[in-house]
């Protein structure tokens, strides 16, 4: 099932719109598939490349994709365990400022991302549809448990599309 508006914050349609599958584990594993084969792609001597000053490297963008799928996931187990503390935001220039990818490469980075896919793709075929349509607080205001998943799916999207347009081009 897809998420409905009004079952998340407006925020989440910059990037669920993105999303065509329809059912959340196959959203995520097929997302996984189109990235990897992206991310496979992108030469070695473009992986610490910024698009502008200020910008992050493609490797800090890839790392900021895997920081956020933790932090959405842990998100989402929360709303499906029915905790009713609104879990704190997270300050993702300061992640990227303190992620440490000079000393990494583009294959060790993959490598942590189709784990922590694994893990989120394990973790929502775990939930119920039932438990799928619970709901919690975030900082941006009440979101699915769905609507988190396919907010991953869509924010992996959104930032390939940039890498794509702004980085490779």
């Amino acid at each position: 099932m897809r998420p409905h508006k009004g079952t998340y914050p407006a925020y989440y349609d910059n990037y669920i719109p993105l999303v065509k599958q329809e059912e959340i584990v196959l959203a995520l594993t097929q997302n996984w598939k189109e990235l990897k084969e992206f991310i496979s792609t992108i030469p070695e001597e473009k992986e610490n490349f910024a698009y502008a000053e200020g910008k992050w490297t493609i490797k800090q963008v890839l790392v900021h994709l895997i920081d956020t799928e933790r932090i959405f996931s842990y998100r989402a187990l929360r709303f499906a365990r029915k905790d009713e503390q609104q879990p704190l935001p997270f300050e993702e220039n300061d992640y990227a400022a303190n992620a440490e990818v000079s000393n990494r490469t583009l294959e060790d980075i993959l490598e942590e991302f189709e784990n922590v896919r694994k893990a989120s793709i394990s973790l929502f075929k775990s939930f119920s549809q039932a438990t799928l349509l619970l709901s919690g607080r975030t900082a941006m205001g009440p979101a699915t448990v769905v609507s988190i998943g396919f907010t991953i799916c869509g924010h992996a999207t959104h930032h390939a599309n940039v890498i794509k347009e702004r980085y490779l081009n």
